[in-house]
């Protein structure tokens, strides 16, 4: 299957999944919107969230900030559009491929921001997006991305691997991606930092373009 099939793919999943997304991740959400203020808090300037989805990140964003949100899927945008109007910031809704980002100049922005965004891209598809990070960032401009992993401990591994086909099935995400490892393959991404959220599954990758 071909790039071009597989975000066709990913569109068409989207577009039906986005009537009762915020339903099916609410039990995921309680935990989710404790960690948003501090994954925002610091962020200005001149943004590009991809994969904006329902806009669950909008309202934590600096009242300074210059949003542009990208998703591929124009249902998720429209929701993400309702959330909108109570963010504090300037905000731009753009459908957007994040493997192309054709309507996206480059040099432009001081952060990019993604959440679960990459852990939805099938392998062979995430390097184009980080190439596309490479593009649109300023030189010194950040990064700051969270995504989830497979954890190491038996237990925890046991119950995601109980999970993963109800979330590969509904979300398109795995567990088991390289995001950290293309970031580290990136001729101008540097990865500055890496921590973890909660135990060894939800990670957060941050760093710099070091043009």
């Amino acid at each position: 299957m071909n790039i071009h099939d597989e975000n066709l793919l990913l569109h068409a999943k989207y577009n039906v999944t986005a009537w009762f997304y915020d339903i099916l991740d609410l039990p995921w959400e309680l935990q989710y919107r404790k960690w948003r203020p501090a994954l925002l808090g610091d962020v200005r300037g001149a943004v590009l969230e991809a994969g904006v989805g329902t806009g669950r990140n909008l309202k934590y964003y600096h009242h300074s900030v210059d949003l542009t949100g990208i998703d591929l899927s124009s249902a998720m945008l429209d929701k993400a559009s309702k959330r909108g109007r109570s963010a504090h910031c300037n905000i731009d809704l753009v459908q957007e491929d994040a493997t192309h980002m054709k309507t996206i100049p480059s040099d432009k922005f001081d952060w990019v921001i993604a959440t679960f965004l990459c852990c939805v891209m099938p392998d062979e598809v995430q390097p184009l997006a980080i190439e596309q990070f490479e593009r649109i960032l300023k030189p010194g401009g950040r990064f700051r991305l969270l995504e989830m992993l497979y954890s190491r401990d038996p237990k925890i591994r046991r119950r995601q691997e109980r999970v993963a086909p109800f979330v590969e099935k509904v979300y398109g995400a795995r567990f088991d991606r390289k995001t950290k490892e293309y970031i580290e393959n990136s001729a101008d991404l540097k990865i500055t930092n890496t921590y973890f959220l909660k135990e060894d599954v939800y990670l957060v990758i941050e760093g710099a373009c070091g043009r």
